[in-house]
């Protein structure tokens, strides 16, 4: 029952080439900076994992984290809602040198679809890109006169989410907006794995203060003083 991780080389170690990933965050908020590092090192390494397709809200910012990734050649392919953030140059050259697919996928619907992967729920229906190219090819149903786009469940095979406490168990908690996507996350892949700022014992987190229970998590790893993307990049970081 003991989810701990002993270290992040340890936790990224079960992905493998062509992998659906799910990175939590909202810009830098929440993101797994160490989680991500930690399988760019991976793959300076041994060439794995490659030909990823990494599901988050945007695309990265300077040359660190999700874009270092990005930029490290492991992305085949992103599924995001913002990928013109504040400094997205990795992205950007590459997608315009036809190196790498995009999705673009409103955000709302964003985390809708990442929510039904965690619910089972297959399809559902929203109003929101009807009438627009993020609609061409999508079922189109009217209901009470209006029109509604088909959308599908998104899901993965791992998730990668940043928490504040977990426990043994993987019941984790976040701190302020850095909850984000990662609950949903953790729903939705077949295994999520969590850096977190403590480890606890069970009982160590008051259950009305617990936002993703252990059952949605598979491994814990601790990172006690994480990193964070804006301070970063301010700093002109690259992780090379």
């Amino acid at each position: 029952m003991d989810k701990t991780i002993p270290n992040l080389a340890t936790a990224v170690a079960g992905i493998g080439d062509g992998a659906v990933v799910m990175i939590g965050g909202f810009g830098g908020s929440g993101a797994p900076i160490e989680l991500i590092h930690a399988l760019i090192d991976r793959f300076k390494a041994t060439g794995h994992p490659a030909q990823l397709t990494v599901i988050n809200n945007n695309a990265g910012n300077g040359h660190i984290g999700l874009a270092a990734l990005i930029e490290a050649g492991m992305v085949k392919k992103l599924i995001c809602s913002f990928p013109r953030s504040a400094d997205p140059v990795v992205f950007t050259e590459l997608y315009l040198a036809g190196k790498i697919d995009l999705e673009l996928v409103p955000q709302g619907t964003l985390a809708e679809r990442i929510r039904a992967g965690g619910a089972g729920i297959p399809a559902f229906y929203t109003p929101t890109s009807f009438g627009t190219d993020l609609a061409n090819g999508k079922k189109i149903e009217d209901f009470d006169g209006r029109s509604y786009v088909q959308e599908r469940w998104l899901k993965a095979d791992f998730a990668l989410v940043k928490a504040d406490i977990g426990d043994t168990h993987g019941n984790l908690t976040y701190r302020a907006a850095a909850r984000n996507f990662n609950p949903l996350m953790c729903t939705a892949a077949t295994v999520s794995i969590a850096q977190v700022r403590q480890i606890v014992a069970p009982g160590g987190i008051d259950p009305e203060h617990v936002i993703t229970p252990g059952i949605f998590v598979q491994g814990v790893v601790a990172v006690a003083n994480p990193q964070q993307e804006e301070t970063l990049n301010r700093a002109g970081a690259v992780y090379a």
